[in-house]
């Protein structure tokens, strides 16, 4: 493991760290390839502004609780954290100080998985939500926009291996998203650690 100081994205009214080395080439290629061929992912149905289509992205859901995570019409039952997984979430637990109760997992097979705009402001992730987003895989570029401020915007490509930390005020004043890409690029696994009361 490597654990780099923090970049601050010096974000009006957010909060928001980048830690681009935060696990070694690697520990970033193992975990990777476990979570590639061990985790359950599946596609769920997403609803949008009133049309139901296929989620862009295979997702799965873990827990050290029972607590169910809702969103978009989505209610994902949780499985229990093991294994590599488990791991993963020890080591960012002992480097940021911070405990998390859950795991959003997400795959982005190819350039056109994505993810739209949004902000993680779900009831149940608090006043003011902590995600640490860890990245292994293809690199991928991680887009902000201002909720209020037309033109305040900035964007990030998430290296393998890397941590991006959004705590603060961030999901109540910014939007982000994982655009489509027209390249051909490889997979990429994101796993979204929250505090899911």
């Amino acid at each position: 493991m490597l654990f780099e100081t923090a970049y601050n994205l010096r974000m009006f009214d957010a909060d928001v760290s980048y830690y681009p080395n935060f696990f070694t080439k690697n520990s970033a290629d193992n975990y990777f390839n476990y979570l590639l061929n061990n985790i359950n992912w599946k596609q769920d149905n997403i609803t949008l502004f009133g049309k139901t289509h296929l989620q862009p992205r295979l997702t799965a859901f873990y827990s050290i609780n029972n607590i169910a995570y809702k969103y978009s019409n989505i209610k994902m039952k949780p499985e229990p954290f093991a294994g590599e997984l488990k791991n993963i979430k020890n080591t960012i637990e002992s480097k940021l100080k911070i405990n998390f109760t859950s795991c959003l997992a997400n795959l982005y097979r190819d350039g056109k998985d994505s993810n739209g705009w949004h902000s993680d402001n779900e009831k149940e992730l608090g006043e003011n939500p902590i995600i640490a987003s860890i990245t292994f895989g293809e690199e991928r570029f991680f887009h902000f926009k201002h909720k209020f401020i037309k033109g305040e915007k900035t964007k990030l490509l998430l290296k393998h291996g890397s941590l991006l930390l959004m705590q603060g005020n961030t999901q109540k004043n910014w939007l982000h998203q994982i655009p489509k890409t027209q390249k051909e690029i490889g997979k990429r696994i994101n796993l979204t650690f929250r505090i899911i009361a």
